[in-house]
């Protein structure tokens, strides 16, 4: 079975080892690549797209999308985790591609226009591209697949504030226009990427499995790496985006929830996930007002990490 994907994204460390997987797996079809801001601002975003794609010897068109929030103001880029340049502050060469013709949200519209019902929207930064996909053409939502949103958290908290995960918090007002849409959507959040880890002697051998591609992933991976162990202890790092790619390709690593979600977008709790499961009864309905959709909860932590490793150090792996 072929998976046909565009690939939203803010490269970003674990975003980089996604992007290598998706180009790796004989699975997946990559029509495309869309930036976003978030880890870094989007020119940088749309330049380590670009420079991932030809270390990989691979031409996957990058089309440049959001460098803002639809509303807030954004804050600064998160150096300290991913570095200045969001792959952990390396001497690389210039790009020789360059950023497609048309924005990110343009690029989704169009292409779920010629492939109906074909294309999965992958979503693993925040999500303006797919938001203002929505506002040029309100039918995008019928055209997809399906949509595999990397951020979120149902009940694990969050990792920039109490409450919020890092994707949603940089733009709440477009991540409650997508996750509410009425589109077939999974959230693959923080109650399941922080049970899955990569270990520095996983990333040795992935390294040296991805020859020019694997010196850019270990030099990233050291310095997210070392964020982790400075911030919560952890030998390792946690492949967030790559989860959202295991889930596509193996779905019963993990356990998923029906139910409603919805986006707090002010205040304190600003960026916060409210999920409300399908079979939980509560004092009134306002809660399960929007789309049922699937919110992964728990995880073979061991077996996406393992996965990871296999796919990336293995022409043919599966």
């Amino acid at each position: 079975m072929t998976h046909t994907i565009i690939f939203d994204t803010d490269p970003g460390v674990d975003d980089a080892q996604a992007i290598a997987l998706i180009m790796a797996h004989p699975e997946i079809e990559v029509l495309g690549l869309t930036t976003t801001f978030g880890n870094v601002r989007v020119e940088t975003a749309t330049r380590n797209a670009l420079l991932l794609t030809e270390l990989a010897g691979q031409t996957i068109p990058v089309a440049q999308g959001a460098d803002y929030p639809l509303v807030k103001t954004p804050h600064p880029v998160p150096a300290h985790i991913h570095g200045a340049d969001g792959l952990g502050n390396q001497t690389l060469d210039a790009p020789s591609g360059q950023a497609h013709e048309l924005s990110a949200a343009q690029f989704i519209v169009e292409k779920t226009r010629e492939r109906p019902g074909e294309i999965t929207l992958m979503a693993v930064g925040p999500l303006g591209n797919l938001a203002m996909a929505i506002a040029l053409d309100p039918d995008v939502v019928n055209r997809v697949k399906q949509v595999v949103i990397m951020g979120g958290s149902a009940a694990r908290g969050g990792n920039v504030t109490p409450l919020a995960e890092a994707n949603i918090f940089s733009d709440p007002h477009a991540a409650k226009r997508v996750l509410t849409a009425d589109w077939p959507l999974v959230m693959v959040g923080l109650d399941v990427t922080l049970d899955t880890v990569i270990t520095p002697d996983r990333m040795a051998r992935i390294a040296e499995g991805q020859g020019e591609l694997g010196k850019v992933l270990s030099q990233s991976y050291d310095f997210y790496a070392d964020f982790y162990r400075s911030a919560i202890g952890l030998d390792g790092c946690c492949p967030h985006d790559s989860c959202a790619v295991a889930w596509l390709i193996h779905p019963e690593f993990f356990e998923t929830v029906t139910g409603h979600l919805d986006v707090v977008t002010e205040g304190t709790a600003e960026g916060q996930t409210i999920f409300a499961p399908a079979e939980r009864q509560y004092v009134s309905d306002r809660w399960s007002q929007t789309p049922a959709v699937q919110v992964c909860m728990k995880v073979d932590g061991e077996a996406v990490s393992s996965w990871i490793e296999k796919t990336l150090t293995s022409s043919a792996s599966a």
